[in-house]
């Protein structure tokens, strides 16, 4: 039996990635500070959100998740929030028509700030400091005095996805999410590419299909999801301190739920069954995910469903695989059976970007595209042929004109990293490679969806 779960009850296990505050007070402080403070999201948006990645469990719908790979305060500016979030609803727009298929869109926004890294320490040019864990601990300059905690970059965090949240649900609820708007969501520098092309002739059709519409009385005025959309929020539940402080009681239900995001996950380096994120996260009603790598087995996956998900809740698991194509293809099929045997109600979600992360000549940290795109061909075709559902995508992306990933109709090379090249942390797509992945994704839903027809009509 459990042990009886309590907000705090993780920092009695062992825990993995924690930056060591020297000034304890002051992180007692900033706990407390955000203890005050309103939530940043509410119970009911995170049971609508359950709700939704229930369907997608029972493929019915598929989940978009996509955003920074480390949100930072220097990069903070509405027009970065709005062209990822009009990224975002340009590849909702063409899993939708394309693929005649409900897209449920979470951004990884408004509180992804805090990353694991592969060591405590980094060194440059045989000076030693500890590693940059992400702006809501530390800062990203290579400086002694950077690189200690602060308690206070909580409170900034804080502050900052409170903006962001509220400019996403102006844009998610006040017309600029407006079907008709479809022409408007394309970025300048992705009109020009060859993705920007397909979906301008494909937003020429919706538009067609919405004047139709528009004819039989159906309109933004008169058809709310016409005008407006659902976004969520998520990131990764990494500093526990942080979640804890925004974790609350929902007067309706009297259950808890971590307020900082609808969804939060557990990366693969933190999700020991017996350590604190674990803990942590089994105690709130949230919507979960955790990852899992090429060293993944049917037992792990087990205890932590087991954990996570004791009574097998629709909704409330989503299993990111981030493997890479070869490992995919060998590991995934045996996890997938097994998980279907034992009759267990997941959301299979693919994450093809942190297994193809590669140092170039050059020295910056890149991925290739195409390994990007063989991933999610990858991911597709052992669902299809398992009768599986392959129920989402999880990545890296902003809506700036970045070179940070090598490949695609854009053609940016190794060579060209330099130009662009932004990020604090992992290399993302920019948004002509985000559409391109979109196309990819349609396809491969269009033909799931055909394999389960035959199936059906041959049964």
């Amino acid at each position: 039996m459990a042990e009886k779960w309590t907000p705090d009850s993780w920092r009695n296990k062992p825990i993995q990635q924690v930056p060591e505050y020297p000034d304890a007070a002051g992180l007692a402080a900033a706990e407390e500070q955000l203890r005050s403070y309103p939530p940043l999201v509410f119970a009911g948006e995170a049971r609508r959100l359950k709700k939704s990645l229930a369907d997608v469990a029972e493929g019915r719908a598929f989940l978009l998740q996509g955003g920074d790979c480390a949100e930072s305060f220097a990069e903070f500016h509405p027009n970065n929030i709005r062209d990822t979030f009009r990224v975002l609803l340009q590849m909702a727009v063409v899993l939708t028509f394309g693929a005649a298929c409900p897209v449920v869109k979470v951004g990884r926004m408004a509180g992804q700030f805090a990353k694991p890294r592969s060591a405590p320490t980094e060194t440059v040019n045989g000076v030693e400091l500890p590693s940059y864990r992400g702006d809501i601990i530390n800062g990203d300059e290579f400086t002694p005095e950077a690189r200690i905690p602060d308690p206070q970059r909580m409170v900034r965090a804080y502050n900052q996805s409170a903006a962001t949240l509220n400019l996403l649900r102006a844009f998610a609820q006040g017309g600029y999410a407006d079907l008709h708007k479809v022409h408007q969501w394309t970025l300048g520098f992705v009109a020009d590419s060859a993705s920007g092309e397909r979906y301008r002739e494909m937003a020429d059709r919706l538009s067609e299909t919405l004047n139709f519409m528009a004819a039989c009385g159906l309109t933004s005025e008169t058809t709310p999801q016409i005008r407006e959309t659902d976004f969520f929020t998520s990131h990764e539940a990494l500093l526990l301190p942080y979640e804890q402080a925004l974790t609350r009681i929902d007067s309706t239900t009297g259950d808890w739920y971590d307020c900082s995001a609808h969804m939060l996950w557990i990366g693969e380096r933190t999700r020991q069954p017996d350590g604190a994120h674990v803990e942590f996260l089994r105690g709130v009603g949230n919507p979960l995910g955790f990852k899992a790598g090429p060293s993944s087995t049917p037992d792990d996956l087990m205890r932590l469903l087991d954990a996570l998900n004791p009574e097998n809740e629709a909704g409330r698991i989503t299993i990111i695989t981030r493997m890479g194509a070869e490992n995919l293809e060998k590991k995934l099929p045996a996890l997938v059976r097994f998980i279907q045997r034992e009759g267990r109600k997941v959301v299979w979600a693919c994450d093809p970007m942190h297994a193809n992360t590669i140092k170039a000549s050059s020295g910056y940290k890149t991925r290739i595209f195409d390994h990007i795109l063989n991933e999610v061909r990858a991911f597709f075709a052992v669902h299809r042929a398992e009768g599986t559902h392959a129920g989402g995508v999880h990545f890296e992306m902003t809506g700036r004109d970045v070179t940070e990933c090598v490949g695609g109709s854009a053609a940016i090379t190794e060579a060209r990293l330099g130009d662009r090249y932004h990020t604090a942390c992992d290399p993302r797509l920019n948004a002509a490679q985000a559409l391109e992945l979109a196309f990819l994704i349609a396809e491969g839903l269009k033909e799931e969806r055909s394999v389960t027809h035959q199936r059906a009509v041959a049964s």
